[in-house]
C-alpha cells in the first residue's frame, strides 16, 4: 500500500474517530434522570457585552443528583445567568436565592424519555452520516491517486478496508446509542 493511500485512510480514522468523540458529547448534554453539570453546557450569558459560556463566568455544583448550582463570580450576574438559563429552553426554572441559583432536576416522565431517545437517536444518526461523508471524501481521494498511476488492485483493496472502517465505527457509534438509550430508559 503506497503511501498516499495510507495518509488518507489514517486521516479518515481519525476524523471517524473525531465524530464519535462529538457524539459522546452530545450524549453528555442529555441528561439520563442526574442532574450534571454538562447540562448547562452550551448556555451563553451577557457578561458586560461579551457572549461567555456559563462554565467561564461562574461555578457549577452537583451536590446531590436532583439539584444543580450555580454560583456566579460576580453575585450581580445572577438575575443574567437566571434569564440566559431560561432563554437557553432546557426544560429548568432556577431559583434565585442572591447568592447561587439552584436548579431543580425534575424527575423524568416516560413521555420526556421517550423524547431524550428520539434526540439520541437523531444525534447518533447525525454521527453516522458523518462517518459516511468522511468515507466518500476518503473514497474520493483514492481515486484521484488512480489517475496519478497508484495500480488498481491496491485502490480497489483501499476502498475495502476503507469500509470496513466505516462499518466498525458506525457499529461504536450503535453502541453508543444503546447504551444511551439504556441510561435513559433506566428508572
Amino acid at each position: 500500500m503506497t503511501e498516499e493511500i495510507q495518509f488518507i485512510m489514517d486521516e479518515a480514522a481519525e476524523s471517524m474517530q473525531h465524530a464519535l468523540v462529538h457524539l459522546e458529547r452530545e450524549f453528555q448534554k442529555i441528561r439520563a434522570g442526574k442532574a450534571s453539570p454538562q447540562m448547562l453546557e452550551g448556555v451563553k450569558v451577557d457578561y458586560y457585552g461579551v457572549l461567555s459560556p456559563i462554565e467561564q463566568i461562574s461555578n457549577i455544583n452537583t451536590p446531590d443528583p436532583r439539584q444543580i448550582i450555580v454560583q456566579p463570580w460576580d453575585k450581580k450576574m445572577l438575575p443574567i445567568i437566571d434569564k440566559a438559563i431560561l432563554a437557553a429552553n432546557l426544560g429548568f426554572n432556577p431559583q434565585n436565592n442572591g447568592e447561587v441559583l439552584r436548579i431543580l432536576v425534575p424527575a423524568l416522565t416516560e413521555e420526556r424519555r421517550r423524547e431524550l431517545v428520539k434526540r439520541s437517536k437523531n444525534e447518533t444518526e447525525a454521527a453516522k452520516v458523518s462517518i459516511r461523508n468522511i468515507r466518500r471524501s476518503a473514497n474520493e481521494d483514492i481515486k484521484k491517486l488512480e489517475k496519478e498511476g497508484v495500480p488498481e488492485d491496491e485502490i480497489k483493496v483501499a476502498e475495502k478496508e476503507i469500509q470496513y472502517m466505516t462499518d466498525a465505527f458506525v457499529a461504536k457509534a450503535d453502541k453508543l446509542l444503546d447504551a444511551k438509550e439504556m441510561d435513559i430508559m433506566t428508572v
